[in-house]
């Protein structure tokens, strides 16, 4: 998903790395349960796509950095353009396109699972303006995240060459301010064009799709910018950014619920206002991970871990270990114990695969790419 900041480890970016593909892999264990109800599943559900949106703020926040000092030391160029693709292409697409690969043979010939439009999956199209089909369902967010890193790159080109009289500093964060300002205005238009009144609907045909969601990114790449551009600002008020973040993910987890705020009833706040609610929690905690330079306690060797191979259980936990784990070994007749259990055999099995892709064909690659 992202590197760390300045090519250095920063823990506090570390940790919520870790926690962010944590929440998403918990989320995923529900299906190992069914039918079965424990306490907090809708709080792990909500975990599941709270992650997504904090690897779009986290990774949003660090490729802005590594743009914007680009934008202002540097003569801003096609070429310029190109070394930031190249290193980005260089960090998700081998991985991607393994998994892509495997889960197609899954599909194919274990499952027999026919994929109608497969080539978009190639391209990223695959969920650009429409709902995309359940096959490699969590390849949703790269989408995403691939766009962005076109997008934004572009813009910031394009300004560049238009906008000679203003200060770069500015001209960036302009160009940021535009591209939400604009994909917030594609979630207007979803509003008062389609009459969704189910959770689920506005799960895969708002909350999933390329066009409604890059401003999520965007929201990163903004905080990118204050980070850099108001230092002791970012210092001063982290810890009343924590605590924004806090109450926001309160109101979003138990709140809403409590207000029965449901989309039936508040389409508007559900179409428009609460993607970017989710992205204001991540941007609301980057001030004072980002600043948690190190630790030295027991579980940090952990986190670091976890981190580092979280790109890895991304791809590697659902649609390659739990699907086959599923297919071959069903769940629907187990005990609850038993399904404990497998969930620990499940979390075990992702880490130890992931592990091995990330030592044995990320890394590599990635040895390569620092070397070109």
């Amino acid at each position: 998903m992202s590197q760390p900041l300045h090519n250095e480890r920063i823990f506090g970016l570390d940790l919520m790395r870790a926690m962010a593909i944590l929440m998403v892999v918990s989320a995923h264990v529900l299906w190992i349960y069914g039918d079965d109800v424990f306490v907090g599943q809708a709080i792990f559900n909500f975990f599941g796509y709270l992650g997504v949106e904090l690897f779009f703020v986290l990774s949003g926040f660090l490729i802005g950095i590594q743009l914007y000092k680009q934008y202002i030391l540097e003569s801003f160029s096609h070429k310029t353009v190109f070394v930031f693709l190249k290193r980005r292409w260089f960090r998700t697409l081998p991985n991607y396109y393994l998994y892509l690969g495997v889960n197609i043979i899954i599909a194919t010939f274990v499952i027999g699972y026919e994929i109608p439009d497969l080539w978009k999956y190639f391209l990223f199209l695959q969920n650009l303006t429409s709902t995309m089909l359940p096959f490699f369902a969590e390849s949703w967010s790269l989408s995403v995240e691939e766009a962005a890193y076109i997008i934004l790159p572009f813009f910031l080109f394009l300004f560049y060459k238009l906008s000679g009289k203003i200060s770069p500093k500015y001209k960036f964060l302009w160009v940021v301010m535009t591209l939400i300002f604009l994909f917030t205005l594609h979630r207007v238009g979803y509003h008062y064009t389609t009459q969704n009144t189910l959770i689920s609907e506005w799960n895969l045909s708002l909350k999933d799709v390329v066009l409604y969601r890059v401003d999520a990114v965007m929201y990163g790449v903004l905080a990118a910018w204050i980070y850099i551009n108001k230092p002791n600002f970012w210092k001063k008020y982290a810890l009343w950014a924590a605590g924004i973040g806090w109450s926001v993910f309160l109101y979003l987890s138990l709140g809403i619920g409590l207000l029965r705020y449901t989309i039936d009833a508040y389409p508007a706040f559900w179409n428009i206002f609460y993607l970017p609610l989710t992205s204001l929690i991540g941007v609301c905690f980057l001030p004072v991970l980002s600043l948690w330079k190190f630790s030295n306690a027991f579980y940090a060797k952990s986190i670091e871990f976890i981190s580092v191979i979280s790109y890895s259980i991304y791809l590697i936990h659902y649609s390659f270990v739990l699907q086959l784990m599923k297919f071959y070994f069903p769940t629907e007749a187990l005990s609850l114990v038993e399904k404990h259990l497998y969930a620990i055999v499940f979390i075990a099995i992702t880490i130890l695969f992931s592990w091995l892709n990330y030592r044995f064909f990320e890394k590599p690659i990635m040895d390569i790419r620092d070397k070109i």
